[in-house]
Parts: structure tokens; sequence; C-alpha cells
């Protein structure tokens, strides 16, 4: 794990758990400080807008997984909608 700082997004700061995933993830974490305000803001909506704990977990998952693959916003989804 890494003591280096998470950023937020430019409406909504991240999360504990997405926090948490991200920092385990060497990766992810180098690719999450490289990638904007704006794109970091649309990966914390889209997780914290799952409403069920399952669904949220789900969606940490995958967006570890697709940050992993080199992703740098999530796809097929409308987008923020506090921007």
């Amino acid at each position: 794990m890494t003591n280096k700082a998470i950023s937020g997004g430019t409406v909504h700061t991240i999360p504990a758990d997405l926090k948490k995933a991200i920092s385990g993830t060497p990766k992810v974490h180098a690719l999450w400080a490289d990638i904007t305000p704006l794109a970091r803001n649309e990966w914390i909506c889209w997780v914290t807008s799952g409403k069920k704990a399952e669904t949220r977990d789900i969606r940490i998952n995958k967006a570890i997984s697709k940050l992993s693959g080199g992703m740098r916003r999530p796809c097929c989804w409308a987008g923020c909608t506090h921007r």
C-alpha cells in the first residue's frame, strides 16, 4: 500500500472504500494520479451512484479492473450529472 495522497474529483470526494482499492493497486494508483480531476469525478460518481452495497462493491471491482487495463473514464455511462 502507498502513503501518497489520492485526489478526488471536481465535485465528488473519493470515498474510503474506493480510496482503499486504488491505494492497494500501484498500477491503478499511478493512473489515478495521471487522469484529470474530471475523469476522477466520473469514476467516483459512477461508483457511488450504485445504491446497493453489492452494486457498489461490483463497481469498485470493475473500476479497479478497468483502470488496471488503462481505461481513463467509465464507459457506457451517461456521466456525472453534478458537473
